[in-house]
């Protein structure tokens, strides 16, 4: 089955912060401010190239099994993108949205992705999906609890109707997920809506991804052929 050349959802799983600082005989943390900078170079030359939807894991659920130093310093790089770059979104009249669980999170976290959410609530770029504190087989079982208090009966439960319930269930299936360093592996990441997306594993670890490599994707996107099990 063809596809449009240009993606409506690409997906970037951010790996290899880490081990670019390590590499540099710097501290971790410097490759995670490193990757903060190349987040949005390149999350916003997707949208510029033609994606409506792009989203990014920034924190999983996982994540917060790392040291408390190293937690804290990530929570304020995503406050300084929900909060001191969030006129950035507005300039390029893109949309910015949360998806993960809030349970965990601080309040003022949670108050930056609310102040967030509303400011560019009506960009009409494209979408910028944020995923935070997110964790894809938390996301089914989030769904299920949701359809199980809105008291949906077992004999109408279907993929398209868990859809419904999914975080921002208005956001398509990926198209395209890519993942950066080198690993090849999906990590808890957009398990529902990867059951056909494209997969493209990349060597280089996230801050040396330029705009370059935006376009170097797409071109592989646009070269394969899709098949959706038909």
């Amino acid at each position: 089955m063809t596809h449009s050349s240009v993606p409506t959802h690409v997906g970037y799983i951010v790996d290899g912060n880490r081990r670019w600082a390590k590499a540099r005989g710097l501290p971790g943390f410097e490759g995670h401010r490193a990757g903060y900078h190349t987040l949005q170079d390149v999350l916003l030359e997707t949208i510029h190239s033609g994606v409506f939807y792009v989203s990014a894991y920034v924190f999983s659920t996982e994540n917060w099994k790392r040291s408390e130093d190293e937690v804290g310093k990530l929570m304020n790089l995503l406050l300084r993108v929900l909060k001191t770059d969030a006129h950035i979104f507005v300039e390029n009249n893109v949309r910015m949205r949360v998806l993960g669980t809030r349970e965990g999170l601080s309040k003022p976290v949670l108050k930056a992705i609310d102040d967030a959410e509303e400011l560019t609530k009506d960009m009409t770029g494209g979408q910028i999906l944020l995923c935070l504190n997110y964790g894809g087989q938390l996301e089914v079982s989030d769904a299920v609890k949701a359809m199980i208090r809105a008291g949906v009966a077992a004999d109408d439960v279907t993929p398209d109707e868990i859809a419904k319930y999914l975080y921002a269930p208005d956001v398509p299936a990926c198209d395209l997920i890519v993942r950066t360093s080198g690993e090849q592996r999906l990590s808890n990441f957009m398990l529902w809506r990867s059951a056909y997306s494209e997969l493209l594993f990349i060597d280089k670890t996230w801050p040396d991804m330029t705009k370059q490599d935006v376009s170097d994707i797409l071109d592989e996107y646009a070269r394969r052929g899709r098949r959706f099990g038909g």
